[in-house]
């Protein structure tokens, strides 16, 4: 089960939080990994942590001022990059370029999508896997695979049918090693989180408590 904390632009300590994945993920099955801000990433990486990106930008070495070049996130450790997350939309034609950077880059890739139709869509873009996240439960402290558990397994469903390798992630609303465990019930390969740690006072008690029973 893939657990990826998101920590946005959190008012956290990156460094601390990624430490404490570090340390969690030695002791469980699960592979879990951090998100940071571009700026962050190279000091999250050297924890050890599997590090990944929240964007990179559809561009190519050149005139790109205040963009975010794939290939510096791999430089300073990214390992994968979230794309199109519902707090950075990008139209379909950037998707596209983003993913086309990404994989120049060599980094692993997560398309979020609001529904299983976007889903789709998205699965037939070629990245390395979607999540599902419905924009409402994001930060909501309800799991979708609570609200709506139709949702995940028709993403699944939606995912398949374009292509069986793509795989699928739930986010929005999860918190607990519950909403984990009943993700990967409804077909999720892993979850996608960020305030459920990111803002926790303890983040590798939240960490352990949502690995636990993997």
């Amino acid at each position: 089960m893939f657990v990826l904390v998101n920590l946005k632009t959190y008012p956290c300590d990156p460094v601390a939080v990624a430490e404490a994945a570090a340390a969690v993920d030695e002791e469980t099955d699960a592979r879990i990994a951090v998100a940071a801000q571009a700026v962050h990433l190279e000091a999250v990486a050297e924890t050890g942590v599997e590090t990944w990106a929240q964007h990179v930008d559809p561009i190519e070495y050149g005139s790109n001022t205040g963009h975010t070049l794939a290939e510096s996130v791999a430089d300073a450790g990214a390992v994968g990059t979230l794309i199109n997350h519902s707090e950075r939309r990008l139209r379909l034609a950037d998707i596209d370029g983003s993913l086309e950077a990404a994989t120049r880059a060599g980094l692993e890739t997560i398309v979020c999508a609001n529904n299983p139709a976007q889903v789709g869509a998205a699965a037939a873009l070629g990245p390395d896997a979607v999540a599902v996240e419905p924009p409402a439960l994001i930060g909501s402290g309800t799991p979708v695979s609570q609200a709506d558990p139709y949702i995940v397994e028709d993403a699944v469903d939606a995912a398949g049918a374009v292509d069986p390798d793509v795989g699928v992630l739930c986010g929005a609303g999860i918190s607990t090693g519950e909403d984990v465990r009943s993700a990967r019930e409804l077909g999720s390969e892993g979850v996608l989180l960020a305030s459920g740690v990111a803002k926790a006072d303890d983040p590798r008690a939240a960490l352990e408590g949502l690995v636990e029973g993997l």
